[in-house]
């Protein structure tokens, strides 16, 4: 199999020409020169656009261009413009996020290596709130089927964030910050139709309780079809969901402010999925649905002192989770509480620290046939504490920040996860960064307690047995963290106000990452009767390393064309036991090594507007071949507060596989070519 990037056909060489032609004609005085109006993608110049008040990096308001990490920020227009319908899609813009869709309803999302469905080295929060399962460390992404509209902004970090947000922010964190209820008033419904996105309706109306309190309130219905095997035939992976929720922006005074934000949703997701049985055929393939269900309230109170040189925050969410599997039945109930300062000392000295509580509960159902956990109902505590010292040296030229989480969970006790960054500006219009960071992923519920089996073998097919053999893999209480030094280094460049460059390299070590141990195989009676019993035991021992290197450039061409890029290489390498049985259970290794974006975005005449998306993402390891995808959306605004878009996504190919889940129970499916309208309404 080919190792570089193929060459396009004939036909894509023409569609690139014809592209290129109209970006020409484009560019033209005919269509737009310097005294243009410029609207929705370039509203922002390069320059705003790295002036962006980011919070992820240290907690605390600052340039995207003062932060010492590697920082992507997705602006709400580019995820209108790319036409994407869910945040996973929208999250292919990063470079150094791998993002694949396991069937019609899951994502395998991660940073820099390791994904998986089950990924769990990411952090994932909404406007501060951990998205993230207990249950085995990870997010599922079909259930954050939010009113992209209301998101402002989405700021990811590729490398550790864990000295700040804690454990299991690894490789990455993820912040989607949603819009003020200031900016959401008044009413605005939208409806979205086509072959693969079936149906699609949101409403969503705000106004104000009295002179200072803007609130919003919005309901949405998706209904997307099943997508299809490798002969192209339909597959059982449909879904629809049903969500909504408010927010509220109360200004309590000059100085004090109090968010209070909610949200509830309820889904069905179809998928295929094979079963073990004890007797024969010793495996079922059924088409099931899945049920998931759930709601959050969240409230923070933000105080300023005067001078805008500190203020202090105090922040509480709960988060109720229903998920109804066909293997169990899991509920888990989080309550969490966070507090956090930021001051001044001596002028030169920038502190943030703050102190966190968190209570996880949770209640599983048993099926005994595949899976069940000990014990079935569980509470886990996580303490924290955070401080943090940005130094600002050379006229604010030279910064370094020291900082540290000190974490105590019921697992693991404690773990320390400090950072060291430096950041020099030699001019105003570049950065260089470094940084040195130790993170932990901490075991999951299931990584401690669970049964799972994963398939039996006919009897005769292990030498010796004449009893089914069941292949199961059993959680133990011994697990220990998985942990990563990483090294990063950085460089941020604009010229004038029309190019920009972003760069990016790493190298990750990692240690104690987790395995399936081989034990003595036993023989046992129950459920259905004797069975033979190979087991495997989770635990650590696998170390490994990981590079790479992350470049984005945007570039400015005229007002009414806008160019961006990206490229990201990863190569990790891996030194432990794997097994022929569980082969992915303890990791996956299939990355791809290159990826690559290229988007186009033109302003035309009478308010139109055209944006193009290519990608090319390589192979995964033999299984898995590398692909390309164009997504192509074309706008129209006859009037200020009525917009009519179509958009075509993954034109190149009828369908293509992206990912291979790492349990052989879950069916994989092929991403469709498709095409959609839709209609967003302002009144």
């Amino acid at each position: 199999m080919q190792k570089c990037i193929p060459l396009l056909s004939n036909r894509w060489t023409a569609f690139c020409a014809a592209a290129l032609a109209l970006l020409a004609v484009c560019a033209s005085p005919a269509l737009g020169g310097a005294n243009a109006v410029v609207r929705d993608l370039t509203q922002l110049s390069l320059e705003d656009l790295m002036n962006i008040r980011i919070t992820s990096v240290s907690k605390k308001a600052q340039r995207l261009s003062d932060a010492a990490a590697a920082v992507f920020v997705i602006t709400s227009d580019d995820i209108r413009r790319s036409g994407v319908t869910t945040i996973a899609d929208a999250l292919r813009m990063v470079p150094g996020l791998q993002v694949a869709r396991v069937d019609a309803n899951k994502w395998a999302v991660t940073a820099r290596g390791f994904n998986g469905r089950f990924a769990n080295k990411l952090l994932v929060l909404v406007d501060g709130r951990s998205v993230y399962t207990p249950l085995f460390s990870g997010v599922f992404w079909e259930t954050l089927d939010m009113f992209l509209d209301d998101i402002a902004r989405i700021e990811v970090i590729r490398g550790p964030g864990a000295s700040l947000w804690g454990s299991n922010a690894v490789n990455g964190v993820i912040n989607i910050i949603t819009k003020k209820a200031g900016k959401t008033q008044g009413g605005l419904a939208k409806a979205l139709a086509g072959s693969e996105e079936r149906g699609t309706g949101v409403l969503r109306y705000g106004d104000r309780l009295g002179a200072h309190t803007p609130f919003r309130l919005w309901a949405k219905y998706s209904k997307r079809d099943a997508a299809v095997d490798a002969e192209g035939d339909d597959t059982a992976d449909d879904w629809h969901i049903a969500s909504g929720g408010f927010r509220m922006d109360s200004h309590l005074s000059d100085r004090d402010t109090l968010l209070l934000e909610g949200g509830l949703f309820d889904g069905k997701m179809g998928t295929t999925a094979t079963f073990p049985r004890l007797t024969p055929p010793f495996a079922q393939t059924l088409n099931v649905k899945d049920k998931h269900s759930g709601h959050h309230l969240l409230t923070r109170w933000q105080h300023t002192f005067y001078g805008d040189s500190a203020d202090m925050a105090l922040q509480f969410f709960y988060d109720h989770n229903d998920r109804f599997p066909t293997i169990s039945h899991a509920r888990v109930d989080t309550y969490d509480l966070d507090f956090q300062h930021r001051f001044r000392v001596a002028g030169r000295h920038e502190i943030v620290w703050g102190l966190g509580y968190r209570y996880i509960r949770d209640d599983i159902d048993d099926n005994p046939d595949f899976f069940s956990i000990e014990p079935s109902r569980r509470g886990l505590s996580i303490a924290n504490a955070f401080a943090q010292d940005e130094i600002s040296l050379f006229a604010k030229r030279l910064r370094l920040t020291l900082g540290s989480k000190f974490e105590y969970n019921d697992y693991t006790h404690l773990e320390i996860q400090p950072t060291g960054r430096i950041l020099w500006k030699p001019t105003a219009n570049q950065s260089v960064w470094a940084a040195v960071s130790r993170a932990v992923r901490t075991p999951a519920r299931g990584e401690r307690g669970a049964r799972a089996t994963t398939m039996v073998l006919p009897p005769g097919t292990v030498p010796g047995v004449s009893l089914p053999t069941a292949v199961t893999t059993f959680g133990n209480e011994s697990v220990n963290s998985e942990t990563v030094i990483a090294y990063e280094m950085g460089y941020r460049f604009r010229a004038a106000k029309t190019f920009s460059v972003d760069a990016a390299a790493y190298y990750n070590e990692y240690r104690n990452l987790r395995r399936a141990i081989p034990e003595r195989p036993f023989t046992a009676f129950s459920p259905s009767g004797p069975h033979m019993v190979i087991p495997f035991l989770i635990g650590n021992g696998i170390d490994g390393q990981l590079y790479g290197l992350e470049l984005a450039m945007d570039w400015q061409l005229t007002q009414k064309i806008r160019l961006q890029s990206s490229y990201a290489y990863t190569l990790p390498t891996l030194h432990g036991e794997t097994n022929r049985y569980l082969p992915r259970v303890p990791l996956r290794l299939e990355n791809p090594r290159h990826q690559i974006s290229l988007r186009a975005g033109f302003d035309l005449p009478h308010n139109t507007t055209l944006d193009l998306w290519w990608r090319y993402v390589d192979e995964l390891g033999d299984r898995v071949d590398s692909y390309h995808s164009l997504d192509v959306r074309l706008g129209w605004k006859p009037i200020s507060d009525l917009e009519i878009s179509v958009v075509g996504q993954n034109l190149i190919e009828n369908h293509h596989l992206e990912f291979i889940p790492e349990f052989d129970a879950m069916t994989p499916t092929e991403v469709q070519r498709s095409v959609y309208a839709a209609i967003t309404l302002k009144f």
